[in-house]
C-alpha cells in the first residue's frame, strides 16, 4: 500500500510517500512478470470454429480476446471483437441482423482471425509486454512457453493491476 500525506506548510504543499518494497516493485514494473499478471482461464477457439461459436462465448464471457488454435493444439491466431465485428460488417452491411447470424454460422474463424499473433512469455517483464503492446497497438498478447499457450495478458488485465495496488 502506498501512503501519500500531504501537510499544509507555509503556502505550500508537502507531500511526503511511504512504500513498501512490493509497492517499489509495483511502481517500476521491472520485478513483476507476465506470469504473476496474466489470466490463465484462456477460453480458445479453433480455426474452424464458426463465427458464430466466437460471438456467442465473447459475449457469455464478457471478453475481447480470443487465442486460436490450429489441430495440434498451437497458436495460429488471435480472434477479437474487433476483427468479428469487421467481418461481420463487410458481409452484411445493410442486410440486417437475420444475415449477420446467416453469415457467422456460415464462415469459420479462421476468414477473419489475425495471424501469427504478437505474443510474450511468462518470464517478460510487464514493463516490456506493456511496451510491445503500446508499440505494436494491439490489446493483448498471448503468453506462449515452450511453444504452448500458458495464458494472455489483456489491457484489462494491466487496468486490474493498477486497482488492484
Amino acid at each position: 500500500m502506498i501512503w501519500i500525506k500531504s501537510d499544509y506548510n507555509q503556502s505550500q504543499y508537502i507531500l511526503s510517500c511511504t512504500t513498501t518494497n512490493k509497492d517499489q516493485q509495483f511502481m517500476t514494473n521491472e520485478a513483476l512478470l507476465v506470469a504473476d499478471v496474466m489470466s490463465r482461464d484462456i477460453k480458445t477457439l479453433g480455426r474452424n470454429d464458426k463465427l458464430s461459436i466466437a460471438d456467442d462465448v465473447m459475449k457469455q464471457e464478457r471478453i475481447r480476446h480470443m487465442p486460436v488454435l490450429d489441430s495440434n493444439g498451437k497458436l495460429c491466431g488471435i480472434m477479437s471483437q474487433r476483427d468479428l465485428f469487421r467481418g461481420i460488417l463487410l458481409r452484411s452491411l445493410g442486410y440486417g441482423s437475420r444475415l449477420e447470424e446467416k453469415l457467422l454460422d456460415s464462415h469459420p474463424v479462421k476468414e477473419a482471425m489475425v495471424e501469427d499473433p504478437i505474443t510474450t512469455t511468462p518470464d517478460t517483464s510487464v514493463k516490456h509486454a506493456a511496451r510491445t503492446m503500446i508499440d505494436r497497438k494491439v490489446g493483448c498478447l498471448p503468453v506462449v512457453e515452450d511453444g504452448n499457450l500458458v495464458g494472455i495478458i489483456t489491457e484489462g488485465d494491466f487496468v486490474k493491476l493498477i486497482a488492484d495496488g
